[in-house]
């Protein structure tokens, strides 16, 4: 759900929301598909666009009640890219969403190549400037051992880098990364 909620809007709002999905004992597919969107917008409002985010959740859920009887478990044992391409159909799971649900609840081999991981990527001339999420996301996967604990562990440290120092104005001075720049001033 998290996923969803943090579509647009800083972590700490959609942590907001969770929290107040976990108050009221909705944070099962089966409890926020028995809700109607107003009563889901209202206990979400915290994330931000409440209505928009109340219909993905209503639809994620009712597609994972509906393939998966609710459970994230079965999603282990498919293969891996019909399984992306049809979470993809749900509407409003875009590619980010899709992957961070493979990841994160899944535990899926799939890298969340969010702005922070592109910011970083590109600035360290690891990838072009104009570099998409999916050329992102096959760069990561393509160079990194398949492991979806690995690939959890360095997305986290690529947003705590992409944060703290990779922001849109860089703060190199401090960055872990720096020795990587090789003296280039990082691309804008």
């Amino acid at each position: 759900m998290g996923a969803v909620l943090t579509q647009h809007t800083a972590w700490t709002n959609a942590a907001r929301a969770v929290a107040a999905l976990r108050a009221r004992r909705l944070l099962t597919p089966r409890r926020l598909a028995a809700l109607g969107e107003a009563e889901v917008a209202r206990a979400i409002r915290a994330a931000g666009t409440p209505r928009v985010k109340a219909h993905r959740l209503r639809a994620l859920t009712r597609w994972l009640l509906g393939r998966f009887g609710g459970a994230f478990a079965p999603m282990r044992r498919l293969p891996l890219a019909p399984l992306r391409r049809d979470l993809l159909a749900v509407p409003g799971i875009g590619p980010e969403t899709a992957d961070a649900i493979l990841l994160y609840a899944a535990r899926r081999p799939v890298f969340v190549a969010d702005a922070y991981a592109r910011r970083v990527l590109t600035r360290h001339r690891l990838l072009g400037r104009r570099a998409g999420y999916d050329e992102a996301r096959l760069f990561l996967e393509a160079r990194l051992p398949s492991d979806p604990a690995l690939f959890n562990e360095y997305h986290a440290l690529l947003v705590r880098v992409g944060k703290t120092h990779c922001r849109t104005v860089p703060r190199c001075e401090r960055c872990p990364l720096r020795f990587d720049l090789h003296g280039a001033k990082p691309a804008r």
